[in-house]
């Protein structure tokens, strides 16, 4: 296997409002039409149900279909699939990043950290304390979710990762935030980055206008999508251009030493 390559694909879509199964089957619809020669697929933070603050009457196991739906897509497509949902875990509801493999089975899962405050997600869900690498195709992938975004000490690379994700429900009124911060985890750690956010309006009336956006190790596009536009991003990651940066301009060797707090 060629591992100085990873082929990705994100999808930027509208999100029927705590609609699973009408979401799953446009999903599918996208599937039907994802490019051969994809391996990572990247769906939108809560892409069965849009931001729902309404966690009881959603949630779903790590058993059950929604998580069951992933591993089989995977397989059928021959994917890593991935992408946040609704998921009661011990007890407590958590916004969870999954990937299932195109064997069917689920890497380690990441609960978003940093609850977005503001409208209120720590009082539905509970955060997750655990920072981890996925591998992909001999390539380390760093999974986090929407509002994790703001927090740089959070992304910090120490060295460990190569390609940042962030699916997201980011709303239109804060683009120019989400767009600028894309470019800036990617600039500060050296490393690949891809946004992936919905479009359209969701059922509290806000308006989500995408800028989703596949970003290189120096924060240059690999792949834009228009604004509200629906449809798939597809980039070529290159390993090469990304050692190629870090032994031309090493920062990342005089990085501040420090610890997390959780």
């Amino acid at each position: 296997m060629d591992t100085t390559k990873l082929h990705v694909s994100a999808l930027q879509m509208h999100l029927e409002w705590e609609n699973p199964e009408r979401n799953l089957q446009r999903i599918d619809e996208f599937l039907s039409k994802l490019t051969p020669k994809t391996q990572l697929a990247l769906l939108p933070e809560m892409f069965t149900t849009g931001f729902s603050m309404t966690p009881k009457s959603f949630a779903q196991s790590m058993n059950g279909a929604w998580v069951n739906w992933m591993k089989d897509r995977a397989k059928e497509h021959d994917i890593h699939l991935s992408g946040s949902l609704i998921i009661e875990d011990a007890g407590n509801y958590v916004n969870r990043f999954i990937c299932a493999t195109n064997t069917g089975t689920i890497l380690p899962v990441y609960d978003k950290r940093h609850l977005f405050t503001m409208a209120n997600e720590q009082a539905h869900y509970h955060p997750g304390n655990k920072r981890l690498i996925w591998d992909i195709h001999g390539w380390r992938v760093f999974p986090q979710i929407c509002y994790d975004l703001r927090f740089p000490v959070w992304s910090r690379n120490d060295l460990d990762y190569d390609l940042a994700l962030y699916p997201a429900n980011w709303p239109k009124r804060r683009d120019y935030p989400w767009k600028t911060l894309l470019r800036a985890r990617a600039i500060e750690n050296q490393a690949y980055v891809i946004g992936v956010n919905r479009v359209g309006e969701d059922g509290n009336g806000v308006d989500h206008n995408g800028c989703s956006a596949i970003i290189d190790p120096i924060g240059e596009p690999v792949t834009l999508i228009d604004e509200h536009q629906e449809g798939w991003l597809h980039g070529s990651l290159c390993k090469d251009h990304l050692k190629n940066m870090r032994k031309k301009f090493p920062f990342l060797n005089d990085r501040d030493d420090f610890g997390l707090t959780i």
